[in-house]
């Protein structure tokens, strides 16, 4: 694996009292949301904003995700900002490595490198309403915002099961996204936790090395087969020389894509698209007791649908092991599962998602009565457009609760709210208002209509339990129903939906709920 050398990052400048700077917006995070952000916010003429990054290095998610096979599972030719396209992709899906170097690339090209914190991770941010302004203390010092903008995305914390006597396991534990490179698994004992998006690309992968690889499954997974076309170099060529033909190909995909929401939004259609998975399965599988454990037991798209060619083939190998049901037990060398079984392993590998419903910034963001964002969604997130939050002055979420996508691009939601967030802006310099916080009337009118548009999807019907939903069965996740309809949404700020303060005003303009 190629080292990157960290992008330098320039100082924050004190303002003339000496104070703890201050700038008009503060971004957190520098994955695809944060950086969409940023790079707008130039394209916009605005200079004012800085990016606030926890780790050394931009990427996010491509940053983090760095395990054997990474790679994204959405076309490629959606897979990047509509105004930075990239010619360049080598395959039908991008490896991680490639879009860990396009989101560089962009950093580079939009002259974000003077606006990037790295090493500034977000503590604590408090809205004051004194000075109507964020005050924000990171791990480097402390600065003041006009605007906080937060996009730490929902694939940012990993989540790892607490599982019973995992503290004196004396082997290596980790996490896909948090994987060990310099453990040696050619001819390990493995056990990986969990059959999702990421266990089906490094499964395939450590199966030709580990000695033995014991598979343990909650559920079996939908599957759907992978085309991973390679791209020839004068197919690359066409695309940087006709920049029209990449635009058409993104169109076509994404229309492709935005199809698919009519089998999610009916389960009826989503039982007949189930064929072509369970045909997959029956080519790829035909030993009838792995591929009776191997068939899934809910509709098709109430969890997550994958896509690969190699990891069933891979659970077909001598060394592999497909155990149904979780591990009930870690023993200093060894794991047990339900079935009672003991294996013996010196490697344990989670893929078990992320933290996607109890996202950590939460819990420390406090806003206008001093209240964590945390608490106020509890027991339920709750946000308007999935961006702004009742009692959150100032305050704009890409990829916040409702607005990720099941079946389609989400960096098509994230452009979505970075366009009405510029609005905002232009909004708030033409009226001369110094804080808009979303009427708690309008955000409960977004998630009522959110659930209703959610009860006859198979996420809410399919019978199965997903990251999509919270613990009480909500969908605090997703965006139920087409991209378009999202963007129309999305398209302009809606200023009456809004609480509006002016700089004299010390009361907030608009009565009502």
């Amino acid at each position: 694996m190629t080292e990157l050398r960290p992008l330098p990052t320039a100082p924050l400048p004190e303002d003339s009292q000496g104070d703890a700077p201050h700038v008009r917006v503060a971004v957190i995070g520098a994955g695809f949301a944060g950086l969409g952000m940023a790079i707008r916010l130039k394209q916009q003429g605005i200079e004012d904003f800085v990016v606030l990054e926890r780790a050394g290095e931009v990427g996010g998610t491509w940053r983090d995700n760095t395990y054997p096979g990474s790679s994204c599972d959405v076309p490629s030719a959606l897979y990047s900002f509509s105004f930075a396209p990239n010619p360049g992709w080598s395959s039908s899906f991008s490896p991680q490595p490639e879009i860990q170097r396009y989101l560089r690339a962009c950093t580079r090209r939009f002259g974000l490198r003077r606006h990037l914190r790295c090493h500034h991770e977000v503590l604590d941010a408090r809205w004051d309403g004194d000075t109507m302004r964020w005050v924000i203390e990171t791990t480097q010092r402390q600065l003041t915002a006009t605007v906080l903008v937060s996009g730490t995305g929902q694939l940012s914390e990993p989540a790892v099961p607490e599982l019973p006597g995992l503290d004196r396991f004396e082997g290596a534990a980790f996490h896909s996204a948090r994987w060990e490179h310099s453990r040696d698994l050619a001819g390990a004992r493995v056990a990986v936790v969990g059959t999702g998006a990421s266990a089906v690309q490094f499964v395939p992968e450590i199966a030709e090395q580990a000695a033995a690889l014991h598979v343990f499954a909650r559920s079996a997974p939908w599957v759907l087969p992978r085309s991973n076309r390679t791209r020839s170099a004068a197919e690359r060529n066409a695309y940087r020389a006709i920049p029209g033909l990449q635009r058409a190909l993104r169109a076509a995909v994404y229309w492709g894509r935005e199809c698919a929401m009519i089998g999610f939004a009916s389960p009826r259609v989503m039982r007949m698209a189930g064929l072509a998975a369970r045909l997959h399965l029956r080519r790829q599988v035909p030993e009838p007791g792995l591929r009776a454990a191997l068939t899934p037991d809910y509709t098709m798209g109430c969890k997550r649908v994958l896509r690969s060619s190699d990891f069933y083939p891979a659970l077909r190998r001598p060394n592999v092991d497909l155990v149904s049901g979780p591990i009930r037990e870690v023993r200093p060398r060894s794991v047990i599962g339900v079935d009672g079984a003991e294996r013996e392993v010196d490697t344990i590998i989670f893929g078990t998602g992320f933290a996607v419903t109890d996202p950590p910034v939460a819990r420390r963001l406090h806003g206008r009565d001093g209240r964590l964002l945390a608490d106020r969604w509890s027991p339920r997130a709750q946000a308007y457009l999935g961006t702004t939050v009742a009692g959150f002055p100032n305050l704009f979420l890409l990829l916040g609760p409702n607005s990720a996508l099941g079946h389609n691009s989400v960096v098509l939601a994230i452009e979505s709210q970075v366009e009405y967030v510029l609005d905002a802006l232009r909004t708030m310099d033409a009226r001369g208002i110094r804080s808009v916080e979303v009427r708690p009337g309008a955000q409960s009118a977004f998630v009522a209509e959110v659930a209703a548009r959610t009860r006859h999807t198979v996420w809410a019907t399919g019978g199965c339990a997903s990251w999509y939903l919270d613990e009480a069965g909500h969908n605090t996740t997703l965006w139920p129903g087409f991209t378009s309809h999202f963007r129309r949404l999305t398209r302009r700020f809606d200023p009456d939906s809004y609480l509006l303060r002016a700089p004299a005003d010390a009361e907030l303009v608009g009565a009502g709920s």
